[in-house]
């Protein structure tokens, strides 16, 4: 099934809605009956027809049509938040006395899921150092249920033989889970690498234009309708049909919004990569990147997101570059329209985030902006310091 028809079309029956070209937004609760036998049959399939939104909207069943073919995979769930997704799909394999091999420096919320949270109920994690392969399969015990993977990671983008893992992990009957926030579909297929469920931050690129906050999940539809039976019905993080909605809208553009982010962020990381006041650029498609290799095998580009080393002695000479950029946003996330910045030395005043990162680590997303005036706007600020 080719992209632009996914975007454009699948899913839409817009016979069924006056032929109106953009689908409507079934705002409602629930969905009556006229017997007692018909509410009784779409009981039983409640994943899949209208009957409480909780657990089917038309707007979102749109949408989950959507995400699902973007990642090769039979169904998907759409949920609040990128974090409900990813706790979903967690907590849908282990349960007490279980152990998680997680590669190091996940999303932070992640990371409290596994060691935290869950760690109240005798689940036990086990970090490993992703760019070798072989960790993964000496950290397996017998107890092991889950690997989980971030390939890219968010912040110093290490990546993971995907494909590598997933077969260690089939051959032991380990579930695979990839977040793959930062390639989006366009750039990254972990299914058709091996992996069992893929999850998102779909704040991100899949909508695209920072007004929703919003998660995916897709996998398998044994699978999606076992977590739809425990995980979403129980805990009911899901999405609105509003937010469904802006989403879809999203999506519409989501192939010429990452192809220009992608493109304009290797500029930008090339440019950086030589500029005196950089100490390192972090970005999977540089020529330097000791995983060059892996990236070209299993991402058809990098994504727009890269970090950078500043050369500084002191923390406030990395908060003068920062607040000298005019054409960059300081803020979190990342994948949508605007440039933004994210000082990592932000995150030493937080009692709540331990951080093991170098005060002169700073993030960039390089949004859909002219990447000529983005270079010098970096270059102005470097020179402040």
């Amino acid at each position: 099934m080719d992209t632009s028809f996914i975007l454009n079309h699948l899913g839409e029956e817009r016979e069924d809605y006056f032929n109106a070209v953009a689908p409507p937004i079934i705002q409602s609760t629930n969905f009556c009956f006229k017997t007692v036998a018909a509410m009784r049959k779409d009981l039983e399939r409640e994943l899949e027809v209208p009957f409480y939104t909780r657990g089917f909207n038309p707007t979102v069943g749109i949408l989950r049509k959507k995400v699902a073919a973007l990642e090769g995979a039979e169904d998907a769930m759409v949920f609040a938040s990128g974090s409900a997704a990813i706790a979903a799909a967690v907590m849908s394999v282990l349960k007490s006395g279980d152990h998680a091999v997680c590669v190091q420096k996940p999303y932070s919320w992640t990371d409290t899921l596994l060691n935290t949270y869950l760690a109240k109920y005798g689940v036990t994690a086990t970090m490993v150092d992703g760019t070798d392969t072989a960790n993964f399969e000496k950290a397996i015990r017998p107890e092991t249920k889950l690997i989980y993977l971030e390939s890219p990671n968010s912040l110093t983008f290490e990546l993971q033989d995907i494909a590598a893992i997933a077969k260690i992990a089939k051959a032991k009957n380990i579930i695979t889970i990839c977040d793959n926030s930062y390639s989006s579909p366009m750039n990254q297929s972990p299914i058709a690498l091996g992996v069992d469920m893929v999850v998102h931050s779909a704040s991100k690129y899949l909508n695209g234009h920072s007004d929703i906050v919003a998660g995916v999940l897709c996998a398998s539809k044994q699978c999606i309708d076992k977590i739809f039976a425990e995980e979403v019905m129980t805990l009911g993080g899901i999405i609105s049909p509003n937010d469904a909605w802006l989403m879809i809208r999203g999506l519409r553009t989501l192939e010429l919004r990452v192809n220009r982010s992608s493109e304009s962020a290797k500029k930008v990381a090339d440019r950086l990569a030589k500029h005196p006041r950089i100490e390192k650029v972090y970005y999977p498609f540089l020529e330097n990147n000791s995983q060059l290799a892996l990236a070209r095998k299993q991402m058809k580009q990098g994504g727009g997101l890269l970090s950078v080393l500043i050369k500084a002695d002191k923390t406030e000479q990395v908060e003068r570059f920062c607040d000298n950029l005019k054409r960059f946003l300081m803020a979190c996330s990342w994948g949508s329209y605007e440039s933004l910045v994210f000082p990592v030395c932000a995150l030493r005043a937080s009692k709540s985030f331990e951080n093991p990162l170098p005060y002169n680590l700073v993030r960039i997303y390089i949004g859909l902006e002219d990447p000529d005036l983005l270079i010098a706007d970096l270059e102005q600020a470097l020179d402040t310091i």
